[in-house]
């Protein structure tokens, strides 16, 4: 079974390019040239440079000791949320900058939904003197205050989305909407592995550093690069794609996908898209979605902004159709006490979004002997106002 994108754009059934006319050329720019030019060793210079001494990468694999013996297993954290600007999200934006300014872009737009990957798009703007717009839901606007002041102090322009739900997909229609008026200038930072192809696939090329890490620190710590399971939430799934990318072909690796619940699976306020999905096509891939019979996206609800999403990206859809990854969802409760028992365990306050990858162990019981990688894809500072609200603080 090949886990890779195909030279068409599809993993299995999913994937593919489904755009207006008036997008093509720009898809298809990115399409002929985004392999070419990451395989440039002075691109790839640059990057892994960049990576280094702007990041702070190598992110550390740190032996969480005490979550361990609580829950008799032996959890490692890739501190994605060690980086600059507090997520996985900077190593892409890092990489599509690099591949803009190749290209001769001089315009940069975004969409963000916890604003995370809008600082990061923001953050490199800042870094590379571009022009920058993003896009974000009202509601998230509201919700993740912090954030947005981070980005009009990086010099971007944050426009609200004011149609939908006000959330994630809202933005993203936006920025299309943008991009069709923009062709010539204009490169769109898509911050998740979804969208048309090549997106899916670059992004996770882009955030593969996280796996190619893992490999190599495990090896220093365990003997060994392949760990028993690697564990990432997911929404469009970027920092998964990522966390997976080099085991995907390791049938020994067990991948596991942490989905958003919501209020829970059937209650109508969910975006646990691979229990409730089914084939579709947003944001020009055909994925699994969240619809109603005739068709219609339904909206998605999660305590986390970077879930609330009614989509998975394409690979994520095929891991789930093909078996290769276990999927579960976790609660906006079970993520929140998850959270706060990594907090009160190891010191350590996660996102939310990485507190549904922890609930994990409130799913499954791993052996004593097995070696769990948990991606911590983001840390908390930006959602200290919802822990404040939901644990009384």
């Amino acid at each position: 079974m090949n886990y890779n994108v195909t030279e068409k754009g599809y993993y299995g059934t999913f994937g593919g390019a489904y755009i207006p006319e008036m997008l093509y050329p720009n898809v298809e720019n990115l399409r002929q040239n985004y392999l070419k030019v990451m395989a440039e060793p002075d691109f790839k210079a640059e990057f892994d440079q960049l990576l280094k001494d702007y990041v702070g990468r190598p992110s550390p694999l740190y032996f969480a000791k005490r979550l361990s013996e609580k829950y008799n297993t032996k959890v490692y954290l890739k501190r994605e949320d060690l980086n600059h600007t507090g997520a996985h999200k900077v190593n892409n934006t890092i990489g599509q900058i690099l591949m803009a300014k190749k290209l001769g872009k001089k315009r940069i737009i975004a969409e963000t939904g916890a604003g995370q990957h809008g600082v990061a798009t923001a953050t490199v703007c800042a870094l590379m003197g571009m022009d920058c717009v993003v896009y974000m839901g009202e509601i998230d606007i509201a919700r993740q205050a912090p954030n947005v002041a981070r980005m009009k102090m990086l010099g971007a322009e944050v426009r609200p989305a004011l149609s939908g739900s006000k959330t994630l997909k809202d933005a993203t229609n936006e920025a299309i909407r943008d991009w069709i008026n923009n062709p010539v200038d204009t490169h769109y930072i898509i911050g998740s592995a979804i969208g048309p192809h090549p997106y899916p696939d670059m992004v996770t090329r882009f955030q593969s550093v996280i796996s190619e890490e893992i490999k190599w620190q495990l090896k220093e710590k365990e003997g060994r690069e392949n760990p028993d399971y690697v564990v990432a939430c997911i929404g469009g799934g970027s920092n998964a794609a990522g966390t997976y990318y080099h085991f995907l072909h390791e049938e020994e690796v067990g991948i596991i996908a942490v989905e958003a619940a919501g209020k829970g699976i059937n209650s109508g306020e969910s975006a646990a898209t691979s229990a409730l999905g089914k084939e579709g096509v947003i944001h020009g891939c055909k994925t699994l979605l969240m619809q109603t019979n005739d068709g219609q996206i339904t909206e998605p609800y999660s305590i986390s902004a970077g879930l609330d999403y009614p989509g998975v990206g394409p690979l994520h859809a095929h891991l789930y159709k093909t078996g290769r990854g276990e999927f579960y969802s976790a609660t906006d409760d079970e993520a929140m006490q998850s959270g706060l028992e990594l907090t009160k365990l190891e010191g350590i306050i996660p996102a939310i979004e990485s507190s549904h990858a922890l609930a994990i162990f409130k799913h499954k019981t791993f052996k004593p002997d097995d070696v769990v990688v948990l991606s911590l894809s983001g840390r908390g500072d930006k959602d200290l106002d919802n822990y404040i609200k939901y644990f009384n603080l």
